[in-house]
C-alpha cells in the first residue's frame, strides 16, 4: 500500500539485524579463546561483514530496493561459504556440524535466488526473507541443540563422539 515506507522499513530492519548479527559474530569470535584460531577468526570476517552492511544500510537509508536486494544476496553468499567452511573446520571437533552447514547453504541459496531473480521487487524479498529467517532459524536452533549436548557431554568428563 505504501512502497516507499515498506521499503524504508526493510531497509532499517535489516539494518538493524546485520549490526546486531554482526556485533554478536565478532563478540563469539573474540571471546571464545578455546576455540582453534581459524575458527575464531571467521566469526570475526562475519560479524565485520555484517556491521559494515548494517552501517552502510544506514548511512544510505533511500537505497533502492535493487541495490539492497544485491547487499542482501552478497551478505548471504559470503555469510553462507563463512558458515559452510566453519562446519566443515568444526567436523572434526563435533558430530552433526551439518546443521550449521545447513544454515550456511540456506544462506548461499537465498543470495543465488536473489541474484538470479533481482526484479521480483520488494515483496519477493520480504516473503524470501521471511522464509529464510524461518528455515535458518530452525537450522540454527538445532545446531545449538546439538551444541548444548556437547557442552553437558564435556561437563561430565565422557566422549563426543556420540553425539
Amino acid at each position: 500500500m505504501w512502497p516507499g515506507i515498506t521499503v524504508l522499513a526493510l531497509v532499517l530492519l535489516w539494518g538493524a539485524y546485520t549490526l546486531v548479527d554482526g556485533v554478536s559474530a565478532v563478540m563469539i569470535g573474540a571471546a571464545d579463546r578455546t576455540a582453534p584460531a581459524g575458527d575464531r577468526w571467521l566469526y570475526v570476517l562475519l560479524g565485520v561483514l555484517g556491521i559494515l552492511a548494517g552501517v552502510v544500510t544506514f548511512v544510505w537509508p533511500g537505497i533502492t530496493t535493487m541495490v539492497l536486494l544485491l547487499v542482501i544476496a552478497v551478505w548471504a553468499l559470503i555469510a553462507g561459504v563463512l558458515q559452510i567452511a566453519t562446519a566443515v573446520r568444526l567436523r572434526k571437533v563435533i558430530s552433526n556440524e551439518w546443521f550449521l552447514a545447513l544454515s550456511g547453504a540456506v544462506c548461499v541459496v537465498l543470495g543465488l535466488l536473489l541474484v538470479v531473480q533481482p526484479t521480483e521487487g520488494a515483496i519477493g524479498l520480504v516473503i524470501a526473507i521471511a522464509t529464510f529467517a524461518v528455515v535458518w532459524g530452525l537450522t540454527l536452533i538445532l545446531f545449538g541443540l546439538r551444541v548444548r549436548r556437547v557442552g553437558r557431554t564435556n561437563a561430565h568428563g565422557r566422549a563426543t563422539m556420540g553425539v
